[in-house]
């Protein structure tokens, strides 16, 4: 196994089952109705924060791996990383603020406490990616894998608290999804903040060469796999509410297997790192060629799955009911963007990063149009759009494979470090 696969896996099971009890917990203390805007906040973190900051996590990652494979200091390349990240915290945190009307107003039932919460969370999950790549690209596996496991920990055990103590206040709830990742960096660290040393200058080549189009795919990734609870929150009637919040859960229950690839995408970057500079890149391509081979089973898996254990699934995790159509749909709409992630990272080895966001752009733009016409029935113009938008990104990514192979393509080391970790997904 890469080097780290292990704490990397055990941190992302911690904080995956945290989270689906987090959830859980969230609906037995709030109720189903009132539980619905925190699901949102959820789902909305997890567009921005990933979408957002993941690339920036990618390539402090990368250029710290390839730094230490040359005993070379990174400190530089962190101080012009965090001017980045901070860019990017910025602009993005202006663009919320300017949409906070409409947000708070359509997402989160008027709680402006919850937007605070939205705000919090995007900050949090900032500091997170950073600390993330920079201890992935310094062989720190365990840390990672702590920080990962501390920020589901800490969720849940205050959630359990609030539940059970009857507490109904929904900014309590919303609070646990943005202060947790700032304990959680504390914690990873635990006093040593000396995580590198000084080195060579770093130009903003070293971490910018492809960033732009990795936020732009990354944030309608983000947006794809994410979209289906916010888009039937913002399709509902005032009396679909209970819908809404049984459907967000359907859908975490239907992606399971997704979020299983982090760990071992995250693990494989230092030893990427320092293969690709001796110019190994046959064990990259057959990584490529096993990765599509256990999607697909990984895929088919999850279809029937959700088609005959799915409900009872459901109800058992959260005590949740929708029609087994739903789940399998979902299920099917999973398994394709699982597909389509496998072969967008073979895109983005053969210097196809242009084509790589392209694809999920085209994904998040079939989605949006296949769920505004495809039925007036709630559930299913969702469920369809997400099909149809995986299954969009799908046929791009092979389309841009194919392109890119006819032209004589050759991976290189950057390329191959961006590909293979690309888009990890989080947790639920």
């Amino acid at each position: 196994m890469p080097e780290g696969t292990i704490p990397v896996a055990i941190g992302l099971v911690i904080t995956g089952l945290s989270a689906y009890a987090f959830l859980s917990l969230t609906r037995y203390g709030l109720g189903t109705d009132a539980s619905t805007p925190v699901n949102q906040l959820w789902f909305a973190t997890f567009i921005l924060a990933p979408g957002f900051f993941l690339p920036v996590e990618q390539e402090v990652g990368r250029a710290l791996a390839h730094r230490r494979a040359l005993g070379q200091g990174g400190l530089p390349v962190l101080r012009k990383a965090a001017l980045l990240a901070l860019g990017l915290l910025a602009i993005v945190g202006t663009f919320l603020l300017t949409m906070s009307p409409f947000l708070t107003r359509e997402l989160f039932d008027g709680s402006w406490v919850l937007f605070g919460c939205l705000l919090l969370a995007f900050a949090g999950y900032a500091l997170g990616h950073f600390l993330r790549g920079t201890l992935a690209g310094t062989g720190r596996f365990q840390q990672y894998g702590l920080f990962m496991a501390s920020d589901g920990l800490i969720r849940f055990a205050a959630c359990a608290v609030l539940a059970v103590t009857g507490v109904t206040f929904l900014g309590a709830y919303g609070l646990l999804v943005g202060v947790p990742p700032f304990l959680a960096v504390f914690i990873a660290l635990r006093g040593n903040y000396h995580l590198t040393t000084e080195g060579p200058p770093a130009d903003w080549g070293e971490l910018t060469p492809n960033l732009g189009w990795l936020v732009a795919g990354s944030v309608a990734a983000a947006a794809l796999v994410n979209a289906g609870p916010l888009a039937a929150k913002l399709l509902a009637d005032n009396t679909q509410s209970a819908i809404v919040s049984e459907f967000s859960y359907a859908v975490l229950v239907a992606r399971v297997p997704l979020f299983m690839f982090q760990a071992v995408q995250a693990a494989l970057l230092p030893k990427l790192a320092r293969l690709s500079a001796q110019g190994l890149y046959d064990d990259f391509r057959q990584g490529f060629r096993r990765l599509m081979q256990v999607v697909v089973v990984v895929g088919l898996a999850g279809v029937l799955l959700a088609a005959t254990i799915g409900p009872t699934v459901l109800e058992i995790v959260f005590n949740a009911s929708v029609g087994r159509r739903t789940l399998t749909l979902l299920a099917l709409g999973s398994g394709m963007y699982m597909i389509a992630l496998g072969i967008a990272q073979a895109v983005i080895a053969l210097h196809g990063h242009a084509w790589a966001a392209a694809g999920w752009i085209a994904g998040l733009a079939t989605f949006i149009v296949v769920t505004a016409v495809a039925s007036h029935d709630l559930l299913l113009r969702v469920e369809l759009g997400l099909v149809a938008g995986s299954v969009t990104a799908m046929v791009t990514f092979a389309y841009a494979l194919h392109v890119k192979l006819s032209d004589g393509a050759q991976a290189d080391s950057a390329s191959l470090i961006d590909a293979i970790t690309d888009h990890p997904l989080e947790t639920p």
